[in-house]
């Protein structure tokens, strides 16, 4: 029987992290270093550095711009995992036109530049990972959540398309569905939506689990990391819940 592979599970690897340099994406970034991987930051707030570039993943000009100069340099890419996002408070009503325009931009429209500047580079090289962070909200119905809810929708969506798209060039598409994950974004997001309420929000957030508790980005970083592994290499077009129970222990 093959073993598992070793602590340098990624050696040789060059993979791009959008949305890296903070809370899930920072998590992934630093744990596929350690595994072994060049990893490449591609974040809106990214800090200068040989493998950090600052980019809008929603404009496409940028992203390709970006993109062609690690190609450029690292000769291929093997792994991209887009894990830039927004999130919305809102109903149907609620969200104006201009809210829902926004999260589509950030949530969706991000993805698809990224996805698509790597398909080239990835189909040259024989092959290559894609994996997107979609959420729970995808498939369940969380209360005010209305633009939310449907970017992530559509990333499961195309998530599906990929991998069904390019089997025939050995490139796998996979997303994974975090619950509540504790992190930057997430205190940001309370502060500025509930505010003097936020102690009162943790509790119901760390409760929507049936674990009792918000996730951490370092759990995620290691779904990620089997996934864009060569351990995953039989696993495309799937979406993996990390929710603490929430879909089945409710």
């Amino acid at each position: 029987m093959t073993p598992a592979t070793d602590n340098r599970t990624l050696q040789g690897k060059t993979a791009i992290v959008t949305g890296g340099a903070s809370g899930i994406g920072c998590a992934i970034a630093e744990l596929f270093t350690v595994r072994g991987a060049r990893v490449h930051v591609v974040d809106i707030r990214s800090e200068s550095g040989p493998y950090t570039h600052a980019c809008d993943c929603a404009d496409e000009s940028a992203v390709e711009r970006v993109f062609s100069e690690i190609v450029s340099a690292a000769g291929r890419i093997d792994i991209l995992v887009n894990s830039v996002g927004v999130a919305h408070v809102g109903t149907l009503e609620s969200t104006t036109p201009a809210d829902f325009d926004h999260v589509m931009r950030m949530n969706v429209r991000s993805f698809y530049n990224t996805m698509r500047a790597v398909m080239g580079p990835m189909k040259a090289a024989g092959g290559g990972v894609i994996l997107n962070l979609a959420s729970i909200a995808a498939t369940a119905a969380l209360a005010d959540r209305f633009a939310y809810s449907t970017s992530k929708g559509a990333v499961m969506a195309m998530t599906l398309s990929v991998a069904k798209d390019y089997l025939r060039h050995n490139i796998r598409c996979n997303c994974i569905s975090p619950a509540r994950i504790h992190t930057p974004f997430v205190d940001g997001f309370v502060a500025k939506n509930y505010p003097g309420r936020e102690e009162e929000i943790y509790r119901v957030l760390a409760q929507s689990q049936p674990i009792g508790r918000m996730g951490r980005p370092e759990e995620v970083a290691a779904l990620a990391l089997f996934l864009c592994s060569d351990d995953a290499a039989f696993i495309t077009g799937t979406d993996y819940p990390i929710d603490g129970g929430f879909f089945n222990l409710r």
